[in-house]
């Protein structure tokens, strides 16, 4: 029999899927590259969350590394684009 945790996850697991889904419409269809970035870095971060789901369901610890990992890459990869978009270069 399924306890309630198993249900929150399976909930939490579809309402990421969702959020992922909606993050790659906007990054596919943005108006402006600025909203782009934005669908990239919340994209990111739904894939962190997604990793860490998945990990509290699996019982894993390798899942926590990855979600770490995606947390890092995704934070330097934003900032290297905001730059980027603000000044045209990303190293001075």
């Amino acid at each position: 029999m399924p306890t309630l945790l198993e249900y929150a996850l399976d909930y939490a697991l579809a309402c990421v899927i969702g959020a992922m889904l909606l993050c790659t419409v906007r990054l596919l269809r943005g108006p402006s590259a600025h909203d782009r970035v934005l669908a990239l870095d919340t994209l990111w971060m739904t894939g962190m969350v997604l990793a860490l789901v998945l990990g509290i369901r699996s019982g894993t610890q390798l899942y926590f590394e990855a979600a770490m990992l995606i947390a890092l890459v995704g934070f330097v990869s934003t900032v290297a684009m905001a730059k980027f978009l603000m000044r045209g270069e990303i190293i001075e």
